[in-house]
């Protein structure tokens, strides 16, 4: 009888500590935001890689650039990537929040596009050129016009420019902000428009083909891994960084999108 206690006590711990050992393993996922090109495409690319770590990844996508800060912020999901630090810190001074980057993945150069140009010379006075409306992509895309020779600045290194900085504007050219995902679609409506990188390839535009002018690779806009402060040391997204910086994605991003978005590792 004992002999049978003990075989029947030993078989329910073996089932224990295997539904424990299920029950770890199923915490082992991370849901990570991410807009959907190219920062979905290439998080699509590492599932497998981060599958056989036993890690699980799911995407969820958003197509804005307020929303998976607000998710982060409220621990919906446990990372995102969409987006560079200066975009970040100030979405941070703006919203109360402490998010933090965790790691350099690509820089995607931000372009001028335009359905009635075909270079920057023919570009008329009083054109109507849009603009991304949100803190930093504004002032980038203004620091790219300025490095164009199109308009100067107050501060060539501001950020935070906004049309009222244009100091010289010899074109008297015509300035109209939207948020930066309507950019494509208005591209008939106006003469010239700023356009992220990410929402072209979602227009299927080819930022070195069809661009007039474009920020250089050498762009400081790395987009980033970002994370709530107390995740920073998260062995999971040590590991989802370590799968993103690998030679793989590397060479992923320089034949996938053919110089158009740039490895920052």
């Amino acid at each position: 009888m004992k002999r049978i206690l003990t075989i029947l006590i030993a078989f329910i711990i073996a089932l224990s500590l295997t539904a424990c050992s299920k029950s770890a393993k199923a915490e082992n996922k991370l849901l990570v935001g991410a807009t959907p090109l190219p920062h979905a495409e290439i998080l699509n690319f590492v599932k497998p890689k981060l599958e056989e770590k036993g890690i699980k990844l799911e995407v969820r996508e958003f197509t804005d650039y307020v929303t998976p800060n607000v998710a982060l912020n409220d621990k919906q999901i446990d990372a995102n990537f969409f987006q560079h630090v200066p975009y970040m810190n100030t979405f941070n001074k703006e919203k109360r929040m402490n998010l933090i980057a965790v790691a350099n993945i690509h820089v995607e150069p931000m372009g001028a596009y335009s359905l009635k140009y075909k270079n920057k010379d023919e570009i008329k006075e009083g054109s109507v050129i849009a603009l991304p409306n949100d803190a930093t992509n504004e002032g980038r895309a203004l620091i790219l016009l300025e490095k164009q020779g199109l308009i100067k600045l107050k501060d060539s290194n501001n950020l935070t420019s906004t049309p009222n900085d244009i100091i010289e504007n010899p074109k008297k050219l015509q300035f109209k902000e939207l948020e930066a995902a309507q950019l494509p679609r208005v591209l008939q409506d106006v003469d010239l428009a700023i356009i992220n990188t990410n929402y072209a390839l979602e227009a299927k535009l080819n930022p070195l083909k069809d661009s007039l002018f474009i920020e250089d690779k050498d762009s400081p806009y790395a987009n980033v891994i970002t994370v709530r402060p107390e995740d920073k040391d998260n062995p999971l997204i040590k590991e989802l960084i370590n799968v993103l910086q690998s030679e793989d994605v590397k060479k992923f991003i320089e034949e996938k999108y053919n110089g158009a978005v740039v490895p920052a590792f």
